[in-house]
């Protein structure tokens, strides 16, 4: 019959713990708990003092390493936290909060410069802030507070207010993305091989991000053609496109820019130039007063590459699959005119330029948000152009929703301001409207003439949530501009060039919208932009997505969708029309039949998409393309190392091509080290150390990645000043690792390299008995710990012990009443059989033996019984 006393032994403190955990405020508990031993069985004379757990909320003195929880919400980083006992009762204990602890509650400045201290000022005193209680929840490992939220700043669901704001550790930054195709004509024309390439490399040092761009190209054509104008050509291509640097000041919320930049204005038109600038960063601002980031929408014929320029300078480059494409992780902070390039394996390319939507520019009743800039226009190639220049911009919350706003931008040459009001409406949404006025000094013969040209702008901007219809036009807005009106860009362009504009914008329209039917299970997508001008014919792109999801007899989630779009560019269109119908077939692929019409080419495809797991999902496809049969494939993975794309197409009787995409990082600190996938060149990341163990699953908004050899891993798909969590996948973790620690969070700054480390234990588990000098045991409760301080097991009451990590001829330190007493060192080597109670005798530390408890006797014991192991509370590992 299995003897269950052992079991009971070892969860013992953990159950002491949980009863007790109770709370501890400015008023003691007065009533006190009484136990009956009784309930343990404990075998034998084992005697247990009980006397100092009667009190409620009595933690014992000592150190203990705890993840504080405020208002239900964890903090970032776990702590060492003290606890005292009571300086006028003994049977008293509270805990010791540090200064360093209470400036991660985001106190309000009022209530926080007010506060005492005790102990050296060392310790918060107790009851100064009434309604705060605080609980130890030993069981959990957990110091949970609550605090009314009368004494905290503004937060919101995952994110946390300023004094939680983490710039990360110093470090070397660089990533990459790597584009390489290989198209090879079937009857006579070129072939072709091209590798495209743009990336960032930096350093972070305190709170400063110091960055460089880079971007390159190699393109080899080969001609098959037998004429006295075949042979080989060869174009490459390498630059540094942007030198630059920032860092937050979060005392103003604002961001702090120097360098090569690009002006984004929530008013003005923007254009490159060196310089600085200060802003307030949205990024900083809770959730619901943020801005949307650009979402950029669009149709690839065959398998394509996409790539997101703004005034020459690569800002997004990726790999898509044949079909509609929505691309929305460049970050609220891209604004302005973006160019779109998609790249057909076929060789044709589609171009067209959007304006990313511009929320209104409102702000909280009784807050400012500005922008000052400075410096001189840019060229590409880092040449400056024109004269010194600066500019600002702000809005001023009034009250009851209304918000004034404006601004100023010129040089010697040209000077233009704004002034507009912006409403907030409830439920109706929010408006704003903005007239600018511009006035230019060309002061040599140019096409406009010589002279001063004024003329005005006015904009209207809109948008709202209808969360009840489960819909949302993110943005919709109209600009007229008059002739004579003219940007900073334009006016560059005409006093160095002297050349008049191409395009003289008349008229703007924009809008986005979604909106979700979720009982008749449709789905509505719409983007549409039209543009008017003064010297040349208009222009109208729009993107409109219609989803249907239903079941069909057994057959359940089946789609259908369809989509309609027109892309224009430089007087020459694409439009046409995309049917697609799909169908779950097993349970992580699909079937479907995609049409493709339009714009002189006709093509129909059946496909198959498989999703392997969270990192990979694979695609193919067979159909036929203007008459000819054509075949191709996709395959995706999110590597621990990079993120990889691999394509293959076949166009009978045309061309056979092939594309890889690599996109991926490497992140050096003096903590460590790792080679990673990266989402935001040059962004925000974590750098996770796992204590030195290899093959740890780590996850965050994302597929897992592994640390390497050193036992590090970097997850890169975080987001600036949000509440991140990374998390251990248990399912996937060595067979010889436990991890004590499974969750960390951060909130980051923008690019920050925020670091972490997991309590992750490696090596075998052995069922041990300690024994110290005397024949007697280590008391109760003892703890375990490796050299790196790691728990590794807890002593039961006839010195029985769990260990895990356990390595050959480690040593190991066993303590109690906070101090370590004896010591102990594992057999090299091991015994094949670790379950069999090893026997491990105890050596006290210096010239004194350790002291035990009274209650504690010599025994002599033969280790000859086999001892059946239990999964130790202090540890979780992927066995459990």
């Amino acid at each position: 019959m299995p003897d269950h006393s052992l079991f009971r032994l070892r969860i013992l403190p953990w159950c002491i713990a949980l009863a007790m955990s109770g709370s501890y405020s400015s008023v003691w508990a007065e009533d006190d708990i009484q136990f009956d031993s009784r309930f343990l069985e404990l075998k034998g004379d084992t005697k247990i003092d009980l006397k100092r757990f009667s009190s409620q909320g009595y933690v014992e003195p000592g150190k203990y390493n705890l993840q504080v929880q405020l208002n239900k919400q964890p903090l970032a980083e776990e702590y060492d936290i003290y606890w005292y006992a009571g300086e006028d009762d003994a049977s008293k204990s509270y805990a010791c909060l540090t200064p360093e602890l209470v400036a991660q509650f985001g106190l309000k400045e009022d209530v926080a410069k007010n506060l005492q201290w005790s102990h050296d000022a060392k310790c918060l005193k107790s009851g100064q802030l009434e309604g705060m209680e605080i609980k130890a929840d030993l069981s959990q490992s957990a110091l949970v507070i609550s605090l009314p939220q009368a004494y905290l700043e503004y937060t919101y669901p995952d994110w946390d207010p300023p004094s939680r704001w983490d710039d990360g550790i110093s470090g070397i930054v660089a990533d990459y993305s790597i584009n390489a195709q290989t198209r090879h004509e079937e009857n006579g024309g070129d072939d072709s091989n091209e590798i495209s390439g743009n990336g960032t490399v930096g350093v972070n040092l305190g709170p400063w991000r110091m960055r460089a761009d880079w971007q390159t190209n190699y393109q080899h054509t080969r001609s098959n053609d037998d004429d006295e104008f075949s042979g080989d050509e060869t174009q490459k291509k390498w630059e540094w496109s942007r030198y630059y640097a920032w860092r937050a000041l979060p005392s103003l919320k604002a961001k702090l820019a120097l360098g090569e930049d690009y002006l984004r204005s929530d008013i003005f038109d923007g254009f490159n130039y060196v310089g600085g600038s200060v802003s307030t960063d949205d990024q900083m601002l809770p959730p619901n007063l943020r801005g949307y980031a650009p979402d950029i929408s669009g149709v690839a014929h065959t398998t394509a590459k996409v790539t997101v320029s703004q005034m020459g300078r690569v800002i997004y480059e990726t790999q898509v699959p044949a079909g509609p494409f929505r691309i929305q992780d460049l970050g609220d902070s891209v604004s302005g005119t973006l160019h779109i390039r998609i790249e057909e394996q076929n060789g044709q390319v589609q171009e067209y330029d959007i304006s990313t939507a511009s929320m209104p520019y409102l702000t909280r009743p009784g807050q400012v948000r500005y922008k000052i800039m400075m410096g001189r226009p840019q060229e590409w190639g880092h040449h400056v152009e024109g004269g010194f220049f600066s500019g600002a911009e702000a809005s001023w919350g009034i009250a009851n929703g209304w918000s004034l706003y404006g601004g100023a931008l010129g040089d010697e040459n040209y000077q233009s301001a704004a002034l507009g009001v912006g409403r907030d409406l409830s439920t109706f949404g929010a408006v704003a409207f903005d007239v600018t006025h511009s006035h230019t000094k060309l002061d040599k013969d140019t096409a406009y003439g010589k002279g001063s040209l004024d003329g005005n702008s006015f904009r209207v901007s809109y948008s709202k949530d209808f969360d009840q219809l489960n819909s949302r036009v993110t943005f919709a807005g109209y600009r007229f501009s008059e002739e004579n009106f003219m940007t900073m860009s334009e006016y560059l362009d005409a006093s160095d060039s002297g050349m008049a504009r191409t395009g003289n914008d008349k008229e703007m329209y924009t809008a986005t919208y979604n909106q979700n039917f979720r009982d008749a299970g449709v789905s509505v997508y719409l983007n549409y932009t039209r543009h008017t001008y003064w010297d040349r014919e208009e222009q109208t792109n729009y993107n409109i997505m219609l989803s249907h999801y239903f079941n069909m007899g057994s057959i359940r989630n089946v789609s259908i969708s369809m989509t309609g779009y027109r892309y224009e560019y430089d007087n020459q269109a694409d439009k046409g029309m995309y049917i697609s119908l799909s169908m779950p077939w097993g349970d992580n692929s699909t079937v479907s039949y995609n049409g493709n019409y339009g714009s002189g080419t006709d093509s129909s495809q059946v496909g198959y998409f498989s999703r392997v797991d969270d990192a990979t999902h694979y695609q193919l496809n067979v159909g036929t393309s203007d008459k000819h049969t054509s075949v191709d494939g996709y395959y995706s993975h999110d590597g621990s190392l990079a993120q990889v794309d691999l394509s293959a197409n076949y166009h009978e009787g045309q061309y056979t091509s092939a594309g890889l995409s690599l996109q991926g990082g490497a992140t050096l600190t003096a903590h460590g080290g790792a080679l990673h996938r990266t989402q935001n060149m040059g962004g925000t990341r974590l750098l996770i150390d796992a204590d030195g163990v290899a093959d740890v699953p780590v996850e965050g908004n994302g597929a897992a990645v592994y640390t390497n050899m050193f036992g590090k891993a970097v997850v890169s798909d975080v987001n600036n000043y949000y509440r991140n969590q990374a998390y251990i996948d248990l399912n996937k973790l060595p067979e010889n690792a436990e991890a004590t620690q499974l969750v960390v969070q951060a909130t980051l700054t923008e690019g920050a390299i925020g670091y972490r480390k997991f309590a992750v234990i490696s090596g075998q588990k052995a069922m041990a008995v300690l024994r110290l000098q005397d024949g007697s045991h280590p008391p109760f409760g003892a703890e375990v710990k490796n050299d790196n301080e790691q728990t590794v097991g807890l002593v039961d009451d006839d010195g029985n012990v769990y260990l895990a990590g356990v390595k050959p001829g480690e040593h190991m330190s066993v303590f109690w009443s906070g101090v370590a007493h004896c010591d102990i060192n594992l057999p090299d080597p091991l015994p094949a059989d670790l379950f069999n109670g090893l026997l491990l005798p105890c050596q006290h530390k210096g010239n004194v033996a350790p002291v035990v408890p009274d209650d504690i006797k010599p025994v002599i014991q033969e280790q000859t019984q086999q001892v059946t192991p239990t999964n130790p509370p202090v540890s979780v590992s992927a066995n459990q």
